[in-house]
């Protein structure tokens, strides 16, 4: 037992120095008597907080305990298959598996035992939904879950309204959500719209409503309805024998009621599309056929079916604003093909944005890209948007955001006027006033020092004369 301490006191002076402490951990117990390693093991498990267990940023170790006569990860990097077995070493029940990852990389993963008993990483808290339920998630060091992802009690919400639509192209029926901005209708303009493909697993499973939510009231995109539509029978219709049935319920059955009980926009420019992988798919097509209806369109790790990138390459340029992204642990045949598509949108000079992400095909990545496409087509332009006047008062994004120790806050009220700026957690409860006038300029700026508050999102929350105004500040530690 002596010899066990030592290893682990050698272990815990090599985590502080920053050395490979997880080569010297394994160089160590394996050069010990069988039955002392089992102890060891213990105590590198009561030692480590973090599982998976990171060094350097980018090396990765996933860590087992337990009895089993095999263990094997299946995740976003192996396209789910159970390929990468765990190492035992002798004489324990310590399993292991080491891998170098990109330090920004997030993957959804779980660990398969004796071949067939699929689980969530018992040491990992980590969880993410995905379409076949919850899965242990890697998230390295240097990405962090976006503030737009959660919800804010304090901020405005909008409202979702169930309808259901009946089909007579495609003689079905599914049931549709419209999500409407908070303050619907204001009296003298119209809103943007943007179709979501798979749009209930947008709403479950990419938290979408609070995504638009967070957008909205932080004036990052201006109002936008919302339309979250399901598929029927998916394949088909997204990239099948049913596609031109499914654009022409899209686009003249769903959209002319939409335009009828709503106040939509009827530019195409503020008229958008958004999927993932076959839901992708299906917007880059209905783009393609109907660029009069729709100017924006915007793919997540797309299946790109021959017809799309064919047109886009031979015929016409067409009048599309397109947001494309792809992950390096994305399902491989998707990989080339989004890659040739942006090449294509890139010689034919398009108005496009591509993005290669270290995540793979997962809802946990399209849930913390979506921001991207949404403030590329709706970019909130203050005093320009239709659909709101100038604010009577404006609170700015702190810079730097995230920030460790201090940042500074700007902001406008009315000259003279009394203002309160508060600081509250992510549930909305008060924790201290960062600053009040009654004698504000038009314009100021406020240093907020954190002393006390740990790592996490928070709202900056400005009051002058009854008018509100919210920004989420992120703290690191």
């Amino acid at each position: 037992m002596k010899k066990a301490t030592l290893v682990l006191i050698l272990f815990l002076i090599i985590t502080k120095t920053g050395a490979q402490t997880f080569g010297q951990f394994l160089s160590r117990i394996n050069a010990l008597p069988e039955y002392q390693r089992q102890a060891v093991a213990d105590s590198f498990i009561n030692a480590v907080q973090v599982y998976p267990f990171c060094e350097s940023d980018t090396l990765v170790h996933f860590i087992f305990t337990g009895n089993a006569q095999s263990v094997a990860i299946a995740g976003d990097q192996t396209v789910w298959s159970p390929t990468l077995g765990l190492a035992r070493i002798t004489g324990t029940t310590f399993w292991y598996y080491t891998a170098p990852y990109a330090s920004d990389a997030r993957i959804d993963y779980k660990m398969v035992t004796d071949g067939s008993n699929w689980i969530l990483d018992p040491r990992n808290p980590k969880t993410c939904l995905g379409g076949y339920g919850p899965n242990s998630e890697l998230r390295m060091p240097g990405n962090q879950a976006p503030p737009e992802v959660f919800y804010y009690a304090v901020i405005p919400h909008g409202t979702l309204r169930d309808t259901t639509f009946h089909s007579t192209n495609l003689g079905n029926d599914r049931a549709v959500k419209i999500y409407l901005p908070s303050g619907y209708p204001w009296t003298q303009s119209t809103y943007p719209v943007i179709v979501f493909h798979d749009g209930l697993d947008y709403i479950n499973l990419a938290a979408a409503r609070n995504v638009l939510d967070y957008l909205i009231a932080n004036q990052q995109i201006t109002p936008v309805i919302g339309i979250f539509v399901p598929p029927v029978d998916r394949s088909s219709e997204y990239a099948g024998a049913r596609i031109d049935l499914f654009t022409a319920f899209i686009t003249d059955e769903l959209m002319p009621v939409i335009d009828m009980k709503y106040k939509t926009s009827r530019d195409p420019r503020k008229r958008a599309m958004l999927g993932a992988s076959d839901g992708g798919n299906i917007s880059l097509y209905i783009g393609m056929k109907h660029p009069e209806q729709f100017g924006c369109i915007a793919a997540h790790s797309s299946d790109v079916i021959p017809v799309i990138s064919n047109t886009f390459l031979n015929g016409p340029k067409l009048n599309l604003n397109i947001y494309l992204d792809i992950g390096t642990y994305d399902i491989p045949v998707l990989i080339p093909m989004v890659n040739n598509l942006a090449g294509i949108l890139k010689a034919k000079e398009y108005n496009y944005y591509f993005a290669e992400v270290h995540e793979g095909h997962s809802w946990g990545n399209w849930k913390e890209h979506m921001r991207i496409p949404l403030i590329r087509f709706f970019h909130f332009m203050n005093g320009i948007n239709e659909n709101q006047n100038q604010p009577a008062i404006q609170l700015e994004q702190n810079r730097p955001n995230p920030f460790r120790r201090n940042t500074v806050i700007p902001f406008r009220v009315p000259e003279g006027s009394h203002f309160e700026l508060s600081l509250c957690d992510a549930s909305g409860k008060f924790l201290e006033t960062i600053d009040q006038s009654n004698h504000a300029n038009s314009a100021n700026i406020v240093t907020f020092t954190n002393r006390d508050y740990p790592s996490g999102n928070y709202f900056c929350i400005l009051n002058s004369a009854g008018n509100i105004a919210t920004r989420v500040i992120t703290i690191i530690r």
